[in-house]
């Protein structure tokens, strides 16, 4: 997918950047798989905002995407290829033969035509076929993966994602995930053989303040910017980092400091994710 740039006719069309669109074939139609959200903007259910700078931003659709690929042996063909405003990556249309229609994320490749399955064993290895891990090859790249049989996909689902099966160990597998993390999930969960399409959404520039507007997303003000009392950043004489490690306006340190409490998925992690 090709990256579109503009003619510098404004000071913020001079970077702007977006995807080329030549890839979508329709705009949703099945009006069964479409669904409004109510916008929350950060807020949590007393009103109080626990997620800073939301707003409701554009309007938009909700479309109902199948993360549980459990229709399995029937075969499925690939009708569209269209937008999800709530995702970074594309989405496909699949028309069963026996009549359901379903949403799926559109692997690498796959486009409009082609057929796709789901089945606990037994296909081949081509984007968009979704499988239980245990039977799926070592070496293969995967995306779509649960974390608990039946529980619908959670893993490597963004444009561009992937992870990759390194071996098998009793009834885990070990995927490398896109992190760098490695760690052991069950074989019983399932997963889509491929990567998710759209992977230079990532070098897309935003280019001005506008876009992210629409896009639910409120300016961020700098704690050095702020006054002592609003922020530990705050205050000083002139521009000034305070001398302080980065923290958050309540003193958590920001880059690198780990959160992660004891769990019991600690015995599943075989290396933690790597430092960039």
């Amino acid at each position: 997918m090709a990256i579109k740039s503009f003619k510098p006719t404004t000071p913020s069309r001079r970077f702007m950047t977006v995807l080329d669109s030549s890839d979508i074939t329709a705009k949703a139609s099945v009006r069964s798989l479409l669904k409004k959200l109510p916008r929350k903007a950060g807020r949590n259910n007393n009103g109080r905002i626990t997620s800073r700078h939301k707003e409701a931003g554009a309007k938009k659709l909700y479309r109902i995407i199948d993360f549980k690929r459990n229709k399995f042996g029937i075969e499925g063909r690939i009708a569209t290829v269209e937008y999800d405003p709530y995702r970074n990556c594309r989405i496909c249309l699949v028309n069963y033969v026996d009549g359901e229609k379903r949403y799926i994320l559109q692997p690498k490749g796959v486009k409009v035509g082609d057929t796709v399955m789901a089945a606990e064993a037994g296909l081949d290895i081509k984007p968009g076929n979704a499988m239980k891990l245990k039977n799926i090859p070592v070496g293969t790249l995967v995306h779509n993966i649960e974390m608990n049989p039946g529980q619908g996909g959670k893993i490597a689902r963004s444009a561009g994602g992937y992870a990759q099966i390194m071996g098998r160990d009793g009834k885990y597998v070990s995927l490398r995930l896109p992190s760098g993390e490695m760690r052991y999930i069950l074989g019983e969960c399932m997963a889509t053989v491929g990567t998710i399409g759209n992977e230079d959404f990532a070098n897309m520039v935003i280019g001005k303040a506008g876009r992210n507007r629409h896009r639910g997303i409120r300016p961020q003000t700098r704690g050095s910017a702020m006054n002592p009392i609003d922020h530990p950043h705050g205050g000083g004489e002139g521009k000034t980092n305070s001398g302080r490690h980065p923290v958050s306006p309540w003193g958590m340190p920001t880059k690198g400091y780990k959160t992660r409490r004891k769990k019991a998925s600690d015995k599943l992690i075989i290396s933690r994710k790597k430092k960039k």
